[in-house]
């Protein structure tokens, strides 16, 4: 294993904030550690204490998560863990509940019916407010909906959905009768969603007629009848207006004139306001599938259970967001993103969700800004590519706009860097909790969190993650302190995936995650953890593997290349994801085009590439010159049109180049990870070995970009 970063030292640097009094006697870890002592007699001196407790004595950990969160159970569990294996592990078997239930609980409450759950905006619609009780009326009639359908316990039901209020409502709907939901958003292309569909066969599609952003309206209907056309499962569309209140849509089906879809509006989904009645399931039954892709293949369809998504939502709201009832909370999220089904949670904790939809830098970077102080946000959650933008605007929100109610920043989906952290404190609040955390959509979970007791030092998340036990192991397997290692997991959480869907033995699952070190979680990410006076911190140097990670959407290069490839003019092509700590987020397209001189080869399947020679590419003892792309601006912008129409606008690379050959192994395989690591500035004779090439010359020409760019 090679290190991304080499000779780090233990500097100790000056916290950025550090909490008050207090901010420590409210936060969540000091009523925990109080409940500890009064109810087990247990004491921890500190936060690093409790973390060593809770990853060591996981079941007494976990049960005092289910007791004081106060699950709501049908049927009491037998066991906490029946075996501590990786993978395999089987949490509170016997118990009996339902997550929709525990999302609507605190709208029972008599204080709570008429206070929002939901706070909307859109480029659509300015502002939109959902109370407990429009909520819960709502989900009891498109249950009802749903059952007259025909949908039965663990039938799949999919949505084609932006970040609305009908979203959230029908997937509350869809799992109180224990129904499986898993969505996409509109902005990802046919091709994209049908790749994670089809593998999932549903019964039940919601889907919007389009969506508006950056200004723009895109009319979607033409692929939700392309979804519908190409998953055969499918009886019944749920459609919903969004883009156009009057939009309506049809489904014929030429090749199958037998075949019926039933459409039903959104508007008649509703329209029998109810209490709903939840369906108990085991702790372990499905509850959603999202998807996170490898290198080759289909996206992987992870799936989460009812019973793990809610007792992991309950430790981490009540011990290191400090979620209160009633408190209003913000995360930028696509519904493509987990982050999406992490707001979502909140509802657990009897917080207020704010959503929105559209470009957050639309129609300026303050969009965002402006809605947390209209709704007196207590949190705010981003991305670094959202900081990045507002530090480059020249914004200062803290004294552009009253964020007096904030109480933390949160951010994720990539390593934020130190400017990043400093440019929270100076110009939103000094006086913030910047909670920069760290997990994935696989485990559900974090690895690296936030917590209210402990500084933040800048680059570096603030603890790992309790009940999670989070290391960095070297080559050998060992865990490092103050070196940069795989990020690992050496014991279960109830979380983690149940399986992966349609791997029936388990196999795909177990590749995934497993093979490097027996019964241990390897994610895929370098990072480094440092022993601080309060804490271990920690800082992830982005992904290990070739996995594409862009603003924390993650996706498999081998979708990429189905796109690309399916262009004439491209005979081969390479994705290499550059995104590490400290440097802004860079992806590269390489292609082999099939004719680079502009005259026909043997073996094209058409004439000459368009534009080809305007390229200025030039084959010099057989290598592409690095001095130009070699890429046409016809042809870039026919590849960026196929990734952003068939994909997903999120994944289009930065700049695309043409090369001689794509490196692979002597079996064929594509080398990303070795050219990733050339690219990142490794040693070359570390990074690749050329005996194992079928075609050692083609890595020359990285080597020579990578010293022609100064990398």
């Amino acid at each position: 294993m090679n290190q991304p970063v080499e000779n780090v030292e233990n500097t100790s640097p000056t916290a950025l904030w550090r909490p008050s009094e207090e901010r420590i006697a409210e936060a969540g870890i000091t009523r925990y550690r109080t409940w500890l002592k009064e109810n087990l007699g247990l004491e921890f001196s500190d936060y690093e204490s409790l973390w060593e407790w809770s990853v060591t004595n996981i079941e007494d950990f976990w049960q005092t998560i289910w007791d004081l969160g106060g699950v709501i159970a049908h049927q009491p569990y037998e066991r906490v863990l029946s075996e501590r294996k990786m993978p395999g592990a089987k949490w509170f078997e016997g118990a009996m509940l339902n997550y929709a239930e525990h999302s609507l609980a605190y709208g029972k409450n008599p204080e709570a019916t008429a206070q929002p759950a939901i706070l909307f905006q859109s480029e659509l619609q300015p502002r939109a407010e959902v109370s407990w009780k429009e909520l819960t009326e709502q989900v009891g009639s498109i249950a009802a909906t749903l059952k007259k359908l025909g949908l039965q316990q663990g039938d799949r039901a999919v949505a084609y959905m932006p970040n609305i209020p009908q979203t959230i409502a029908a997937m509350l709907a869809v799992a109180s009768q224990g129904g499986i939901w898993s969505v996409t958003a509109p902005d990802m292309g046919a091709v994209g969603v049908l790749d994670r569909f089809r593998q999932i066969e549903p019964r039940i599609l919601f889907a919007v007629d389009g969506y508006r952003y950056g200004g723009r309206d895109f009319d979607r209907r033409d692929i939700v009848r392309e979804l519908v056309r190409q998953l055969p499962t499918l009886e019944a569309v749920i459609f919903v207006p969004y883009l156009n209140p009057d939009a309506s849509i049809d489904f014929e089906f030429a090749e199958s004139p037998e075949r019926k879809v039933r459409v039903v509006s959104f508007n008649e989904a509703t329209a029998d306001p109810q209490p709903v009645n939840f369906v108990p399931v085991p702790f372990s039954h499905p509850l959603w599938i999202v998807y996170s892709s490898g290198t080759t293949g289909m996206p992987k369809p992870i799936v989460h259970g009812h019973g793990g998504v809610v007792i992991q939502t309950l430790k981490t709201g009540l011990l290191h967001g400090d979620q209160r009832p009633g408190d209003r909370t913000f995360w930028f999220s696509s519904t493509n993103w987990i982050m999406w089904n992490s707001v979502l949670n909140g509802l657990i904790n009897g917080v207020t969700i704010m959503l929105f939809d559209g470009n957050p830098g639309y129609p300026d970077v303050s969009t965002l800004w402006r809605y947390a102080e209209r709704e007196r946000a207590n949190s705010f959650g981003t991305s670094p590519a959202f900081i990045s933008l507002c530090i480059k605007s020249g914004i200062n929100p803290g004294q552009q706009f009253d964020l007096s109610s904030l109480r933390s920043v949160g951010c994720t989906g990539a390593p934020l860097t130190e400017e990043g952290y400093h440019w929270v404190y100076s110009h939103v609040s000094a006086d913030v909790r910047l909670s920069c955390i760290s997990g994935g959509t696989d485990p559900g979970a974090c690895f690296l969190t936030t917590c209210s007791i402990l500084p933040v030092y800048p680059g570096e998340m603030q603890c790992r993650e309790l009940g999670v036990a989070a290391y960095a192991f070297n080559d050998e397997g060992k865990p490092v302190m103050d070196e940069v290692g795989e990020l690992v997991m050496t014991q279960p959480i109830p979380s983690m995936p149940l399986f992966f869907w349609g791997d029936t033995d388990g196999s795909r699952y177990f590749d995934s995650y497993f093979t490097t070190w027996p019964g241990v979680w390897v994610h895929g990410d370098w990072m480094r953890l440092i022993q601080r006076e309060e804490s271990v911190t920690g800082i992830i140097y982005g992904r290990s593997d070739s996995t594409i990670n862009r603003h924390g959407i993650r996706m498999g290069t081998s979708e990429i290349y189905r796109v690309v490839e399916e262009l004439d003019e491209v005979m081969d092509s390479l994705i290499i994801d550059l995104e590490y700590l400290q440097r802004e987020s860079y992806m590269a397209l390489f292609i082999v085009l099939r004719d680079p001189s502009g005259s026909a080869e043997v073996g094209a399947k058409g004439p000459a590439p368009e534009g080809a020679v305007a390229g200025r590419a030039s084959r010099q003892a057989g290598k592409l010159s690095v001095s130009e792309t070699g890429v046409s601006a016809q042809l870039c912008a026919r590849l960026m049109d196929a990734i952003r129409e068939k994909l997903s606008a999120r994944h289009l690379p930065n700049e695309i180049f043409a090369i001689p050959a794509v490196p692979r192994t002597l079996s064929g395989k594509k080398l990303e990870i070795p050219v990733k690591k050339i690219l990142l500035g490794h040693d070359v004779k570390k990074a690749v070995n050329r005996d194992s090439m079928g075609n050692p010359e083609s890595i020359d020409w990285f080597i020579e970009f990578t010293r022609a760019r100064g990398i």
